[in-house]
């Protein structure tokens, strides 16, 4: 089978769309790696800037009861944080995991579609003529 007797429209139609599949299932791969690292050891980041309570009151002494408020509200800040981080990772992994789950069976499908129409290998390389 010659090449321009395989490049038809209808195969380079499969072919492209088998490309383009295998391009997406690489990209959402990786960042389905990348989503998981994320999840697991997240980033230790900045968490904002909660004043203490002496450089708010310039000139005044601040009382435990305050003090511990502005520790208790930048342990609250680093939380919500954290807990967004993780949320964010979680919809990366299972956006990429969906990608993956819908490129691959179409790659699969149009990729099975082209090698059906492939002649068999035992007539291409017996160094016969194809039958005309």
């Amino acid at each position: 089978m010659a090449f321009q007797d395989r490049m038809t429209l209808r195969n380079m139609y499969l072919y492209l769309v088998c490309l383009i599949t295998l391009v997406i299932s690489i990209f959402a791969a990786v960042n389905l790696v990348r989503s998981t690292v994320e999840l697991l050891y997240p980033d230790p980041g900045y968490y904002g800037y909660v004043p203490r309570c002496a450089e708010s009151k310039p000139g005044q002494v601040c009382t435990p009861a305050e003090e511990s408020a502005f520790a208790a509200e930048q342990k609250r800040i680093e939380e919500l944080t954290r807990d967004s981080q993780r949320r964010q990772a979680v919809l990366s992994i299972v956006g990429s995991a969906t990608t993956l789950a819908i490129a691959v069976p179409v790659y699969i499908y149009h990729w099975k579609r082209i090698q059906d129409e492939l002649p068999p290998r035992a007539a291409v390389t017996s160094g016969e003529p194809p039958p005309a």
